[in-house]
């Protein structure tokens, strides 16, 4: 059963120097007050995973605590370029880092034969694409029914995986609303999941259609981090900021300008639910 705990000690406890960490949230409920505190813990050596990784990831590859990322499309969403992402792979600055660059198809088969305990997933798309010519761990394999011949990806299963959602009971359960991404399929495929929510509640009481429910046995740990999805968007909590998205653009560029926008932002602040908040 899942453990209600503070930030600062879910992470300190469960993200090690070296780990396969994927940070998962599309668009919405990514899970930002994670990803700093990983940072503010100093973390190093990890590779990072996520379907399309942004500002968060531009984050922490700036600040040195990536040797490697595996992902779908990386970009500012609706902006343009992560600058210290491509600083990182052009110059090597704050460190070199390794990439692994899949279609979002076959991200989500990989995760899905993680969940799965399988060891690879299999998808056409990329039969007739240039992408195989560039990644190496895309193989072929051969259908035993049909004799057709499909691409093969490696089973994604990070040491730890890490989500945000709205809510989580008392028995540790946890709910997420609105856009779904691969979050479900990554939480199963990990070794460990910690979540960080807006809520703890008694029930959660009405949801939507397409409302997931994780239940406790699949998690490891649970932080309470109200507007801990921001500058992303938490459904039925708070919008996106799209105007921190553009601002994004200009911080990122110059390397003095983003060390001051983390210092003064992200280092001195400390975003976690104390142990009483948890247990009230």
């Amino acid at each position: 059963m899942s453990q209600l705990m503070s930030l600062e000690a879910m992470i300190a406890g469960h993200v090690e120097d070296g780990d396969t960490v994927a940070l998962e949230g599309f668009t919405h409920l990514i899970p930002y007050a994670a990803g700093h505190e990983i940072i503010r813990q100093g973390r190093r050596n990890l590779e990072l995973v996520r379907m399309t990784p942004d500002i968060l990831y531009d984050q922490m590859i700036g600040m040195g605590i990536a040797r490697a990322m595996k992902f779908s499309w990386g970009g500012n969403p609706g902006v343009g370029s992560l600058h210290r992402f491509r600083d990182a792979i052009e110059n090597g600055w704050p460190a070199p880092l390794e990439i692994e660059e899949h279609t979002h198809a076959a991200m989500t088969c990989a995760y899905d034969a993680g969940a799965a305990n399988l060891p690879f997933g299999l998808l056409r798309g990329y039969l007739g694409t240039d992408l195989p010519k560039v990644n190496g761990n895309i193989r072929w394999v051969t259908c035993p029914f049909t004799d057709e011949t499909l691409a093969a990806v490696a089973a994604i299963r990070p040491d730890v995986a890490i989500i945000h959602a709205q809510r989580a009971d008392r028995h540790g359960n946890v709910m997420l609303e609105g856009i779904i991404g691969i979050q479900r399929e990554a939480v199963l495929s990990a070794k460990k999941a910690l979540v960080t929510v807006e809520d703890i509640v008694d029930d959660f009481g009405e949801r939507s259609p397409n409302a997931v429910i994780l239940p406790g046995w699949a998690l490891t740990a649970i932080s309470l981090a109200p507007g801990g999805a921001h500058p992303s968007y938490a459904h039925g909590y708070y919008k996106r900021s799209n105007s921190f998205y553009v601002s994004w653009d200009e911080i990122s560029r110059d390397r003095e300008k983003f060390l001051t926008w983390m210092d003064q932002n992200v280092m001195n602040r400390n975003i976690h639910g104390s142990a009483e908040q948890l247990s009230g």
